[in-house]
């Protein structure tokens, strides 16, 4: 079993043509990173720890996230970013063009049907982006998570195909946004929205996007300082959510149109 190393007191940095700017079909960001390299490290420890799934959500309860350097590395990190991305599930903000989208039921979307191709999906290479920080170790773990009741995917399909998508980690009230990937215009976006929509029906509190984009700006989110937001999360830690894999189809739809019209 690899270890894993804890970094610490990260904070954002200006990356130019980094891969976090605006979403395009065939892009796979993290929520909020695409590679480590758009964060700067003001120190690390030394500790290291075997890397099990138990460890995995007692580091998700801590407030730190793990990240690989590159698809092909061996060691992972632990991030505990100074600026942390939080989407407001009560303030989420629905482009208008997205809505016709989204209501124009071009995807199947569906929740839980196939994990593992769903993270293949965020890791995969695509034509600008050549590397990814989702390695084999990170796959491993995040399928033991899903196996467990823990990880969780939205996918999208069209015409059978997997196309797009997105998955994380739901402990209590709070789900971990880790990825999202397009091979179809909006493919993602249609995702997130479904997976706000299950998250305000099953009474989640908080979705941590790790970091901010433009991408996840045009949606509401926004950054907080790391003491904020650790305080949100042990708030939101304590609620009873439920995760919502097959929702009541009417309940669903009238959910994203409340977020249409908020």
């Amino acid at each position: 079993m690899r270890r894993i190393e804890l970094r610490s007191g990260l904070r954002r940095r200006q990356t130019g043509t980094s891969g976090i700017g605006p979403w395009r079909p065939h892009r796979v960001t993290a929520y909020g990173v695409a590679t480590p390299a758009a964060v700067s490290v003001t120190r690390m420890s030394r500790r290291s720890f075997e890397i099990t799934p138990d460890l995995m959500l007692r580091a998700y309860r801590a407030g730190l996230f793990p990240m690989a350097e590159t698809r092909r590395g061996e060691r992972l990190y632990w991030l505990d970013p100074e600026q942390r991305g939080v989407l407001p599930l009560d303030r989420f903000h629905l482009p208008r063009r997205l809505r016709r989208t989204v209501f124009a039921a071009d995807y199947a979307v569906a929740a839980d049907r196939d994990f593992p191709a769903t993270i293949r999906g965020c890791a995969a290479a695509v034509p600008g982006r050549e590397d990814t920080w989702i390695n084999g170790e990170i796959e491993r773990l995040f399928i033991a998570l899903h196996e467990a009741g823990a990880a969780h995917s939205i996918e999208c399909r069209q015409d059978g195909r997997l196309v797009g998508g997105l998955y994380g980690v739901a402990l209590g009230g709070v789900f971990f946004g880790e990825s999202m990937f397009s091979r179809a215009r909006d493919a993602s976006k249609v995702a997130l929205v479904h997976l706000v929509a299950r998250l305000r029906l099953g009474g989640f509190r908080l979705l941590d996007t790790q970091f901010v984009t433009p991408h996840l700006a045009q949606f509401g989110a926004q950054e907080i300082q790391r003491d904020h937001y650790k305080a949100l999360l042990g708030a939101a830690l304590e609620a009873s959510a439920l995760w919502l894999p097959a929702p009541d189809p009417a309940l669903l739809e009238a959910e994203i149109r409340a977020l249409a019209s908020a």
